[in-house]
């Protein structure tokens, strides 16, 4: 059972978050809301969205109001793996001898910003992979722990197709949600030539640190998810699979992978995270479909007949949430 008083904790805390990022990132409060769902969470977030949709801006005004220590990569066709995990070089002791020194890549962090991660072959995609599932760094025959909390934030370029390498089911798979961010509206975007909100970056103020943001993960975990809500999340995500008894005829027309038992995992999770922001020791079928479009958007793999109709991964999820009871 979650305490009751980490619970309003983690409701004054949603609120501080929200309204601090909301003052420097203009117009992306849903986005604002989802990533503060996976922090609660410990999950990774896939930023996606056109250009100049301040991703990397809302990357930076996390890391300051969580107090977590920050690096980013710039991804690129020729970044190596060990660019990322770290390398061994040989050093030269007073006595000429030589020893291997491990040096630690740039994911030895709470916070990393993979920007543009799909600008980057699959090989040097995939080192992130065992330090966003098992939070450790394996390099040079030594396993490294990774520091706590942490985090991966990739930003994904949508917009060009010549040097992009589309990011594998697996690798897409490990980040708990797909977090859009949408265009600004002309009221928005003349708040931001008037406010210029970006010069406030340096004054974000600190809303949670590290000990207290893994005391509320831990009491976000401890919220209870009912019988018929398990039921309900597992009717959803057996739903989205072609080729199983329990599809809809809309994703047998139209889907060509469904998402898997990670997705069930996460949807739990993120309902959870959902109930607690809102104060509540139990999480509601409500809480679920609040977490379903970023939860499954980028673990379902459309088909021909779906691009060339110009149905996309986001309809699929709103026609499963609309059609499971």
């Amino acid at each position: 059972m979650a305490d009751a008083a980490a619970l309003q904790g983690i409701k004054t805390f949603h609120a501080n978050f929200c309204k601090t990022l909301g003052t420097v990132v203009i117009g992306q409060g849903e986005a604002i809301d989802h990533v503060c769902v996976a922090l609660l969470c410990n999950g990774h977030v896939l930023l996606t969205g056109g250009a100049a949709t301040a991703k990397g801006l809302l990357v930076q005004c996390v890391a300051k109001a969580a107090k977590l220590e920050f690096k980013r990569i710039q991804f690129t066709p020729d970044l190596m793996p060990s660019d990322i995990t770290g390398t061994e070089i040989l050093e030269e002791d007073a006595s000429g001898h030589r020893r291997p020194r491990f040096v630690p890549g740039p994911i030895f962090t709470n916070l990393l910003m993979a920007d543009e991660i799909n600008r980057t072959p699959p090989k040097t995609q995939a080192s992130l992979l065992e330090g966003m599932q098992e939070k450790q760094v394996t390099a040079g025959g030594h396993t490294r722990p990774l520091p706590k909390p942490f985090f991966v934030i990739a930003t994904k370029t949508s917009v060009e197709t010549d040097g992009v390498y589309p990011l594998p089911e697996a690798q897409q798979d490990r980040f708990m949600l797909n977090v859009e961010m949408k265009r600004l509206s002309q009221a928005e975007e003349v708040d931001v030539v008037t406010k210029d909100p970006a010069r406030n970056l340096a004054a974000i103020a600190t809303v949670v640190d590290g000990a207290t943001l893994t005391a509320y993960q831990k009491a976000a975990r401890d919220v209870n998810v009912p019988t018929s809500v398990q039921k309900y999340i597992v009717d959803l995500t057996s739903a989205s699979r072609p080729g199983t008894p329990h599809a809809i005829d809309y994703v047998k027309q139209f889907v060509a992978w469904g998402a898997g038992v990670r997705a069930t995992q996460n949807l739990a999770l993120g309902a959870k995270a959902r109930a607690a922001i809102d104060g509540r020791a139990a999480a509601t079928v409500d809480d679920v479909k609040a977490v379903a479009l970023p939860v499954l958007r980028h673990r379902l793999g459309i088909n021909f007949k779906a691009e060339n109709e110009g149905i996309s991964p986001a309809h699929i999820v709103g026609r499963l949430v609309e059609t499971i009871k």
